[in-house]
């Protein structure tokens, strides 16, 4: 579904990637582990269309996107979940949904109206507050509208950026579980997460990065792979 190869980005003079190479297969939840500032966010924005790759190449699906605008690639079916949220201000639940069904244009405002309700039997809490302004949610249920959002315009990969990032210990594991069903409905992911321990319960395979470059790659369940992980990050 997705291949980096040799892919280089810059924030001006920081060159932040340095030569990332990586896959991921489809029905794939792989993981991006890393202590803070490696260059884990800016890969997937990279892939994302958010940042352009100065050199090397991003392909999805067999065609190279790689500094395609982040709207083109959106509509290709990759869709980013941020750190921040970015719930959008003044607009309800269900008004924040409806934009996420933009990501599929060409689909049947019936077809709209039943995957929204698809959303809300997945994310029942976010039925209950569908009329609620989206910023007065608490942090794990905004954490939910962003992911809902993005799975509203039926998505054929997912970036998703520390999602556990600032939540209570009992909303991390709906978090986490809600993660697992959508691995189970085999929609491929790639996961940026700090709480290592807990991720490499949900992900397939994984990608260690330091100073912008893959320093080790392994199966998750391998429990060799997992210490070397472990290992490497001193956690």
């Amino acid at each position: 579904m997705l291949k980096l190869t040799d892919v280089h980005t810059h924030y001006g003079l920081s060159h932040v990637l340095q030569g990332i190479s990586l896959e991921v297969g489809a029905g794939e939840v792989v993981g991006l582990f890393g202590r803070n500032g490696v260059g884990k966010t800016t890969l997937i924005k990279t892939v994302a269309g958010w940042v352009k790759p100065s050199r090397g190449q991003v392909t999805f699906d067999g065609t190279q996107i790689g500094g395609e605008p982040a709207d083109v690639i959106c509509r290709r079916g990759i869709g980013l979940v941020p750190e921040d949220r970015r719930i959008f201000p003044g607009l309800s639940v269900e008004e924040n949904l409806m934009l996420g069904a933009m990501q599929a244009p060409r689909r049947a405002k019936a077809q709209t109206r039943r995957k929204l309700e698809a959303i809300y039997t997945r994310f029942p809490r976010l039925g209950e507050r569908r009329a609620q302004l989206g910023t007065t949610l608490s942090g794990g249920e905004q954490q939910m509208l962003a992911m809902a959002r993005v799975l509203m315009g039926e998505p054929r990969l997912l970036l998703i950026d520390e999602p556990s990032e600032g939540l209570a210990p009992k909303i991390v594991d709906e978090v986490f579980a809600l993660i697992d069903s959508m691995r189970n409905d085999g929609i491929p992911i790639v996961l940026v997460e700090q709480n290592v321990r807990r991720a490499l319960n949900v992900v397939t395979r994984f990608y260690a990065i330091e100073r912008g470059q893959v320093v080790l790659q392994g199966e998750a369940g391998a429990a060799a792979d997992r210490q070397a992980l472990l290992g490497r990050l001193a956690i």
